[in-house]
């Protein structure tokens, strides 16, 4: 007889740049993280395995040499082959192919397994990401294939928004972001940058002189988002919120506390640390507001 391929047993696989956990994906069930590995002063480590965030941040404000890769094809299509022994289809979510080439290499290999892998460019990291694998995994309990999964994740890939705000310079110095003259300038006047993430494209946003004006200037802008690009979604209670952090979990609770009294109409449902690679980036102390649709059964 054969299969219902609307019915196929799928699975669901994200990397560590989601923000998920090994522990945590064993819990959700049916979902599997690829590691992201790091370069530290010439010897490589995984994210979540072989390297834990506090280990990470240690390393970091050490002035440890940090450099991200991506994971390698091989380690990536031997999960595939395994899942595959026990899953009909698999739906990969990498992160997002505007910041890493991992999308368009899996993509790539993805080919050989004859619409079996389907390999979405979803073009949301951190909590954005971690939704986007939340709602993967409800559409796949559904019944839907893992091909009308992608098409959902890749048509509603727009609709999220991230606002981070950067407690050091330093990081975006390092990483040739901005220059080092501008960075001494503002490292001397305590500038905060505010950055954006649209569409998987990491943007400056907002100049601010302090963290109390940065929180103000990020829970506006993702008002406005709500207002504005979002505002059919948040009637039909499609809309979510998170924060998230990097090394700082204290300020991100109080920082979630402040947000769900300003827009306490939208719930707020994770305060998640950042990934490591993002982390890379930006250093520690770093707070970010983010919002997504949510995935909303079409069957009443």
């Amino acid at each position: 007889m054969e299969e219902n391929l609307s019915m196929a047993k799928i699975a669901v696989v994200t990397d560590s740049n989601s923000g998920i956990t090994q522990k945590e994906a064993e819990n959700l069930k049916d979902v599997f993280v690829v590691p992201m590995p790091f370069t530290i002063d010439g010897e490589e480590y995984f994210e979540d395995i072989s390297l834990s965030q506090d280990e990470f941040y240690k390393k970091l404000t050490d002035n440890a040499d940090i450099s991200t890769s991506q994971p390698s094809i091989g380690s990536v299509t031997e999960l595939w082959d395994n899942l595959l022994l026990k899953y009909d289809q698999i739906v990969h979510i990498p992160m997002s192919s505007s910041l890493s080439m991992t999308c368009e290499t899996a993509k790539n290999f993805s080919k050989d397994y004859n619409g079996k892998v389907q390999v979405v460019d979803n073009q949301r990291i951190s909590v954005t990401l971690k939704q986007s694998v939340i709602d993967a995994l409800e559409m796949a309990r559904e019944g839907k294939s893992a091909e009308e999964i992608k098409e959902y994740l890749e048509n509603t890939r727009r609709d999220s928004s991230i606002y981070i705000m950067v407690n050091t310079l330093k990081y975006l110095k390092k990483g040739g972001r901005v220059t080092p003259a501008a960075a001494a300038i503002g490292t001397l006047l305590k500038i905060k940058p505010v950055l954006q993430i649209q569409g998987g494209k990491l943007d400056q946003f907002a100049k601010v002189l302090n963290e109390k004006v940065a929180k103000l200037k990020m829970i506006n802008a993702i008002k406005k988002d709500l207002k504005d690009r979002f505002s059919q979604y948040v009637e039909n209670n499609e809309m979510l919120l998170f924060v998230a952090y990097t090394n700082c979990k204290d300020k991100a609770l109080v920082f979630a506390d402040e947000i769900r009294k300003e827009i306490p109409n939208v719930p707020l449902v994770y305060v998640d640390p950042l990934s490591l690679s993002v982390a890379c980036h930006i250093g520690d102390g770093a707070i970010a507001v983010a919002c997504a649709r949510k995935y909303v059964n079409s069957v009443e």
